[in-house]
């Protein structure tokens, strides 16, 4: 079954419906990848491969169902919930973007359970006194949190406006540049015809039942988390780029300093998104024996 890939329900412990897809596999050791934001289960080809791997999160997102005033802790109950289900006891677990923060809880709240964890390009808390969350960040992402700031009517209506233009774009045209002014190097990685049908399939899939999920994980990003990264003990990974405009470096490099013995893997020249071989080393230290 490697490279296949297999969507299935799961019931969370409040109820609720989780949609997830699992690829690769099932014999191989399993890695839970928690998408970012926006995102849906369908996060690409990247997670077709040798491994067992589980694409998760996203309550709001395609066929999951909405968790309003959700934290960032409140992933953990579910990614237990979807490991149970699968009967599975230890596993990786690893967060992309605004997904990383949410892997950085399942790391710190199931160290029973959990070998190694990655965090990819993630976002330092929002409330750390003299960190300039803002500094090299690209304005549409300064703009959503500005609306999340204003409230959750604003932030939904502006968020879909935003995403109604960005659906029409990858419907149509998906090699035409959207509002972020990237880096070269993630310019490079999103211009393969792979990426954009990749892009086109996760955002449709991601606004399939509305824009609920990316209104509610900026929230939850911007209020306090639930947890604290010191918490940590298992072997943790902060990969991130210098030239990300999306999460800039300093988010990394804080991350690196108060997640207890983390492990930096810094791309000198990469941005937001990683290249090919730099996704398959990663899956490749997260699935190592410990």
């Amino acid at each position: 079954m490697a490279g296949a890939s297999v969507a299935q329900t799961v019931a969370a412990a409040d109820g609720r419906t989780l949609t997830i897809t699992e690829w690769g596999d099932p014999g191989a050791f399993p890695l839970f990848f928690l998408h970012g934001t926006p995102g849906s289960r369908f996060v690409g080809p990247a997670n077709a491969g040798s491994y067992a791997s589980v694409g998760a999160r996203g309550p709001g997102y395609g066929g999951s169902d909405r968790f309003r005033g959700r934290r960032v802790v409140d992933s953990v109950a579910d990614v237990s919930a979807i490991a149970d289900s699968f009967g599975i006891e230890r596993f990786a677990v690893s967060g992309g973007s605004w997904g990383g923060p949410h892997s950085l809880a399942v790391a710190a709240r199931l160290p029973e359970r959990v070998t190694r964890a990655a965090c990819i390009a993630g976002p330092a808390p929002f409330d750390i006194p003299g960190f300039d969350w803002f500094a090299g960040m690209d304005a549409v992402n300064i703009k959503e949190i500005g609306w999340a700031l204003e409230g959750e009517d604003l932030l939904h209506r502006e968020i879909e406006r935003m995403t109604a233009a960005w659906l029409e774009r990858v419907n149509n045209d998906p090699t035409k540049a959207g509002d972020v002014e990237f880096s070269e190097a993630d310019l490079a990685v999103m211009a393969s015809p792979e990426q954009h049908e990749m892009e086109r399939r996760m955002l449709n899939e991601a606004f399939r039942h509305g824009v609920w999920g990316y209104v509610d994980d900026i929230f939850c990003l911007i209020h306090p988390w639930g947890f604290d990264v010191t918490e940590i003990r298992v072997p943790t990974r902060i990969d991130y780029g210098l030239t990300d405009v999306l999460v800039p470096p300093q988010h990394g490099e804080w991350l690196t300093h108060n997640v207890p013995n983390a492990e930096p893997v810094i791309d000198d020249q990469g941005g937001h998104f990683s290249a090919p071989k730099r996704v398959t080393e990663r899956r490749r230290w997260l699935v190592q024996p410990i």
